[in-house]
């Protein structure tokens, strides 16, 4: 009788035993809950963001605030370089917002351009420039995408910029999303227009602002041009941001996109897991990637 107490006594312990294993194992194998993009952002270090290089960010200056728009001489150098004359000569002051095409883009500069005795003249930047449509891959750091793309054969970013690649010709360029600046001196404020990528130099993308553009009234000429000259948004300046003092400076930093937390955000917005979302979408457009920015800390 004890023994089959004792033997009784023994099975009921091992059956607990097991019982408390399974259970740990279950809370092991149990799926951990995958993050939401600002739970990525509030878990990021000082090394995952980035300042502005002030030698390569303009600040377009409207009267109802201030566009910051990062310049691209990865991929655009020769553009760049004028770009930042054109801001030092001052010829963009006193000039306008010309063009607000619903859903496409808006263009800015001189409204008199074709008229060769109104026209504002250059003085230090160059009045052509060789296209630079693509550059070669090489020695690019290039974040690539896990997802295809309709338009190359890999997409991802490089120094923040979104950009694609192809291996067979060994070519980069940067391509037409929201928010990037074309050499026609326009940005798109509209759904990507990737049909224009390699046929147009994107010289940089806006990175603080773009609501300042994307309400501009839409102009009611052919293209979005506006027909009367009140209509347009006159600039106040377009200046280089080295050449503006500290202490007016935008204060901003970006994240970088060749990082882990990069990479982990990516993830969160191919598969949108908010209490909104009931299917993930499992996939991901280099357009509606994100490329998040927040004031410097001081």
């Amino acid at each position: 009788m004890k023994t089959k107490i004792k033997l009784s006594l023994a099975l009921a312990i091992a059956v607990a035993l097991s019982s408390v294993a399974l259970h740990a194992q279950d809370k092991e194998a149990a799926p951990v809950k995958p993050k939401t993009m600002q739970e990525i952002l509030d878990a990021t270090q000082a090394a995952d963001w980035r300042r502005l290089d002030p030698n390569n960010t303009i600040y377009l200056e409207l009267a109802n605030g201030r566009v910051v728009i990062e310049l691209a001489p990865t991929f655009a150098p020769e553009h760049s370089k004028n770009i930042v004359a054109l801001a030092k000569e001052k010829y963009w002051d006193g000039l306008s917002i010309n063009r607000s095409q619903d859903n496409f883009v808006v263009q800015w500069g001189d409204a008199n351009g074709d008229d060769e005795k109104l026209k504002r003249n250059f003085r230090l930047a160059k009045q052509t420039l060789p296209a630079e449509f693509v550059r070669k891959s090489d020695g690019l750091a290039f974040t690539r995408l896990p997802d295809v793309d309709g338009w190359a054969p890999h997409v991802g970013f490089v120094d923040g910029m979104p950009a694609a690649q192809s291996p067979v010709n060994n070519q980069a360029w940067l391509t037409h999303c929201y928010g990037m600046v074309g050499a026609g001196r326009g940005m798109v404020i509209g759904q990507s227009p990737r049909q224009l990528d390699r046929n147009i130099t994107v010289v940089g993308r806006v990175v603080q602002g773009m609501e300042l553009l994307s309400i501009l009234p839409r102009g009611t000429g052919p293209l979005g041009f506006y027909e009367k000259a009140e209509q347009r948004a006159p600039i106040k300046a377009i200046r280089l941001m080295a050449d503006v003092p500290e202490d007016e400076r935008t204060a901003i930093e970006v994240l970088r996109t060749d990082t882990d937390s990069f990479t982990q955000l990516v993830e969160a917005r191919r598969n949108r897991r908010d209490d909104w979302y009931k299917v993930p979408a499992g996939h991901i457009d280099v357009c509606n990637v994100p490329i998040p920015t927040r004031a410097i800390k001081k």
